[in-house]
């Protein structure tokens, strides 16, 4: 759960122009990272690479589950502090003593903005961009200008956003974050307000498991230490100091300079210590609570409609008549729908595969849980106040033979801004 560096695109990096394997070190294509796109194991359909990989991940925890063998046993415990990142003194080991540095203000760098191969980013930016360039930082000025002493923290980052000294409607980027050690038995968990690399999250589990072990009197011997990544709050990516050199998406996303790693291993150490010891923990600086102050860029809805003579729900394309369709096959139907906005549906669903039993008792038998259900919804244009919902469902082999319809559930947000929930039905037709 250390996710900082792991990607479903199992298949590597192309350019979507040539097919040929993109710029090794900076993911372009040409120059260009638009064109740089991870492949997953189901390429080129997305959702079959998700279904593969949901597959793989859920075989692989019954085989975990299936053959485990230790017991959990022991005490139930925790410390959890507040730790403001942004000027942090560190303590780094070195040949003959120690060595003090700082973290910074957060800020985010070139390489950034270049997203990376699961999401590239857009312009000019690359990653493994250690330099930046003129034009873009006259656009940064404009936001915010970072000074020398921010300049100088963050090397080799060249700086884009200096997030951690940006206010304005509220801060840019978190200082205080929140850090958290849990013990279940021999079983310990980090819980990090981040995305750690594999290799930065090895080196945080191996420097708490070496205090636990060592200060432990044996009680730890058998410990296992997990990370549990993006935990409580978020504050983007934490490399190792090597990684944070080369500059790529990750290293530019690591908000606190070169030495935030060392940071979390310097504070997570001083939680470890007092679980071992039961000693309290001062719960460090409180963080802001911005929940009043927090804007919405997302355009609000502000009518549906439908075309004259039609209301919401209503079938704008069916299912052939007398249609019969067989496992494996693919079954459409669009609905004249509204925004989803409107309701979320978090208690129910937009879609819904029915079977009749009997002569007139429908039974729901997939839904929106069901990854062979897909819904869609779009927009003829984006001013439109028209739209529809295209429901597909890929017919299970395990499906039962039977007489099925797709029901779509909606919500429609009228000119005085009332919600009115509605429903439509396919045509029934056979599945042999």
């Amino acid at each position: 759960s250390n996710c900082g560096d792991v990607s479903p695109n199992v298949l590597g990096a192309f350019c979507i122009d040539t097919g040929l394997p993109c710029d090794f070190n900076h993911s372009t294509c040409g120059g260009k990272n638009e064109l740089c796109y991870g492949r997953g194991p189901g390429y080129p359909d997305e959702f079959e690479s998700t279904r593969i990989i949901g597959d793989r991940q859920f075989r692989k925890a019954v085989d975990l589950f299936n053959k485990a063998s230790e017991q959990l046993k022991g005490k139930v415990d925790y410390r959890h502090a507040y730790v403001d990142f942004s000027k942090l003194e560190v303590t780094l080991p070195k040949q003959g003593g120690s060595q003090v540095v700082e973290t910074c203000p957060a800020a985010m760098g070139f390489a950034f903005a270049a997203g990376t191969t699961d999401g590239p980013g857009a312009f000019d930016f690359k990653q493994g961009d250690d330099q930046g360039n003129p034009f873009w930082r006259l656009v940064r000025n404009l936001l915010k200008t970072p000074d020398k002493e921010q300049i100088d923290c963050q090397l080799p980052k060249p700086i884009l956003l200096d997030t951690g000294e940006m206010k304005e409607p509220y801060d840019w980027a978190p200082s205080i974050l929140p850090i958290q050690i849990l013990r279940i038995g021999q079983l310990v968990i980090l819980s990090v307000p981040g995305e750690f690399t594999t290799m930065a999250g090895r080196r945080l589990r191996d420097a708490v498991k070496t205090v636990l072990t060592s200060g432990g009197h044996g009680e730890f011997n058998s410990v296992h230490v997990v990370i549990a990544g993006l935990t409580n709050t978020y504050s983007q990516y934490v490399t190792t100091f090597e990684e944070y050199e080369m500059q790529r998406y990750e290293g530019a996303s690591t908000l606190f300079g070169p030495h935030t790693l060392s940071a979390y291993i310097q504070e997570f150490k001083k939680l470890a210590t007092a679980l071992i010891s039961g000693q309290s923990i001062e719960p460090g600086p409180q963080p802001p609570d911005l929940l009043d102050k927090q804007i919405s860029l997302l355009t609000p809805v502000v009518i549906d409609m439908t075309p004259s003579g039609v209301k919401f729900g209503d079938v704008s394309t069916d299912v052939p008549k007398n249609s019969t369709f067989k496992r494996g096959d693919m079954v459409t139907v669009v609905f004249w729908s509204a925004c989803p906005r409107n309701d979320l549906m978090t208690e129910g669903t937009f879609s819904l595969v029915e079977i009749l039993h009997g002569k007139d008792s429908w039974v729901p038998a997939y839904d929106d849980d069901d990854f062979c259900l897909r819904f869609k919804w779009s927009r003829p244009s984006k001013l439109s106040a028209r739209s529809q919902a295209t429901i597909e469902w890929r017919i299970p082999k395990s499906a039962a033979p039977g007489v099925y319809r797709i029901q779509h559930f909606g919500a429609s947000k009228g000119l005085m801004g009332s919600i009115l929930h509605f429903t439509g039905s396919s045509s029934a037709f056979v599945v042999a």
